[in-house]
């Protein structure tokens, strides 16, 4: 464990980054905030905890980060630059939720040379971590599927309109994944009843996922988005075990998928 991350090694060549998964902000950057944002309300609530029984069950890595994206965002490019040209998406240090009111007390925002020391000090170590974990995976197994593990409130207006599909697959338009994985996943959402779902809709994948993905060079990236409610309350962003079981056994089948790809 470092303070920034956790990189949990397995054997199979899958490895699961988590990069909205952290919820701390340090005291020096909480004490600039608005009260409300100190909780990092935007945080992936709980996806460490449905994908970590699912990677012991087959032997994939888990990337983990300690710290909020409002910290710095991991699954944005380092030079600001929007994923999503033309629609509304917060940035690599954001500066408003995703209820669009501000995070920093009035004159408390961050510099430039401050969203530059951010960047330094934590979002290259985890991009440092990731890139090595993939070698190393494909340097054993000849071929890897990074997995990018994301969660959302299911209703959120600046985002997207009405409520989000439960299951929301991304493949960067195909560029990040080959065609024959990209079936295989669709058709197990397909063949599933209880979950909606979409392939490269709303969210078809971050900057992770579009710089990673090299399926030319047996490098496949895919990001699944989950609608929050079908595992949590996202209110009191308490965990629901009870609604969390059926979700992690069509995530598990997803996986199974990306392992034996």
């Amino acid at each position: 464990m470092t303070r920034m991350f956790t990189l949990d090694r397995g054997i199979a060549p899958l490895l699961i980054s988590l990069p909205h998964d952290g919820s701390h902000v340090p005291e020096a950057i909480a004490a600039r905030m608005h009260p409300a944002a100190r909780r990092a309300p935007d945080t992936d609530w709980h996806v460490g905890r449905l994908y970590e029984p699912l990677a012991k069950e087959l032997g994939a890595s888990v990337l983990r980060p300690q710290l909020s994206r409002y910290v710095v965002d991991l699954n944005r490019p380092a030079d600001g630059h929007a994923l999503y040209p033309g629609r509304s998406e917060t940035g690599l240090v954001p500066i408003v939720g995703f209820d669009g009111a501000p995070l920093y007390l009035d004159g408390e925002e961050p510099t430039a040379e401050e969203i530059q020391r951010r960047v330094n000090e934590y979002w290259q170590p985890y991009h440092r971590m990731l890139s090595q974990e993939l070698e190393r995976l494909l340097a054993e197994h000849g071929r890897v599927v990074l997995w990018e593990g994301h969660s959302i409130r299911s209703h959120v207006p600046m985002l997207f309109e009405g409520r989000l599909p439960d299951l929301n697959l991304g493949t960067a338009d195909g560029a990040s994944c080959g065609p024959v994985l990209q079936k295989q996943l669709q058709t197990a959402l397909e063949s599933q009843s209880r979950y909606s779902h979409v392939v490269n809709g709303r969210f078809k994948g971050g900057y992770i996922t579009r710089q990673y993905g090299r399926p030319e060079d047996h490098v496949h990236a895919v990001q699944l988005e989950l609608a929050q409610l079908n595992y949590m309350d996202e209110d009191s962003f308490a965990y629901d075990s009870a609604k969390a079981i059926p979700l992690q056994q069509v995530i598990l089948q997803l996986l199974r998928l990306c392992v034996g790809a």
